[in-house]
């Protein structure tokens, strides 16, 4: 009998403790979630720097195109070939353009493939290659620096990178948009007012925001899906660059749409060290070889077929 009060007793504790009746513990409220933004991220609170001073497309004309085992003694292309193996700085965020593959865990993307390609001319192999992640601020630097031949990361050319770094002749021409979601009521320019755009730091989409009469706020981030995540949390109202990126950032989220006028043009060239004249005209031999037989086409196939029917390669300009 005993026994069973004593049980019956620590049942009722249980039980009052289960229905949280004990007034001494304390209740504490639910907490909201909390969506932090990328690390870095801050707002942009000026344009860049005005580009002007100098034909930014114009580059210099390939000469005889020497074939792998035959490269000059002492040119920038036999240093390379010396050590077994270009280096490349590339994207592993912009899905079309360089991306990461969640299946293989191989970089792909109509840029991955362009550098290969210069890879082919250089020692006859397109996978003699060192692929290197860098981000949209890195590209300059990692030129500078010596830490990469070559970039090849939908890098726009413009006058004022063009003090720093060397570029090809251009190789692929992409307008600049809006990507928003589509419930979200921006459909134009003018719906940025008041709003919160994203931009990747060092890119060149910022300027075109600046001149709008209502201007947005400009958030600058590392990479363009920092970018995509910042909007599906509700982190940024949109994401503003080239309409090549944004289709692949659009791919990846069937809620988000392009939308409004275009803000400029974008023209994409490979990255060299400043002063290496031999490897732009190296380059651009290659660029002129993927116009001609068919492979820039072929590329595009593989790679930007989302983007729509292919505007064929864009004509070179020399100046020299």
């Amino acid at each position: 009998m005993k026994r069973a009060r004593v049980l019956l007793a620590i049942a009722a504790v249980v039980a009052a403790a289960g229905c949280g009746a004990d007034p001494a513990v304390p209740r504490t409220a639910p907490l909201a979630a909390v969506n932090p933004l990328p690390p870095k991220a801050h707002e942009i609170t000026a344009p860049p720097a005005v580009d002007s001073g100098c034909d930014a497309e114009a580059s210099l004309r390939p000469g005889a195109q020497p074939g792998p085992g035959a490269l000059p003694a002492g040119s920038t292309m036999a240093r390379i070939a010396a050590k077994g193996r270009v280096t490349v700085g590339v994207d592993q965020n912009t899905y079309l353009f360089g991306f990461r593959d969640p299946v293989s865990g191989q970089l792909e993307g109509f840029d991955i493939d362009l550098a290969r390609e210069i890879a082919r001319d250089l020692f006859g192999d397109p996978n003699r290659i060192e692929l290197r992640s860098v981000s949209t601020a890195e590209r300059v630097p990692a030129l500078q620096n010596k830490q990469v031949d070559l970039v090849v990361r939908t890098f726009s050319v413009t006058c004022q990178r063009r003090r720093d770094v060397d570029f090809s002749s251009v190789y692929y021409k992409a307008a600049q948009r809006i990507l928003a979601p589509r419930s979200a009521g921006i459909r134009t320019l003018g719906d940025l007012a008041g709003k919160r755009v994203c931009v990747t730091f060092g890119a060149t989409s910022s300027g075109p925001l600046f001149t709008l009469g209502n201007r947005p706020t400009v958030l600058g981030v590392d990479n363009w899906t920092d970018c995509l995540v910042g909007l599906q949390q509700g982190q940024v109202d949109a994401i503003s660059t080239d309409e090549s990126i944004l289709s692949g950032l659009a791919e990846q989220d069937g809620n988000l749409q392009i939308v409004g006028d275009t803000l400029g043009f974008e023209n994409y060239a490979v990255g060299v060290p400043k002063g290496q004249d031999d490897m732009v005209r190296f380059v651009n031999g290659v660029l002129d070889r993927l116009r001609a037989d068919g492979t820039w086409q072929r590329l595009y196939a593989a790679h930007l077929a989302a983007l729509g029917p292919s505007p064929g390669p864009p004509a070179a300009r020399y100046s020299g």
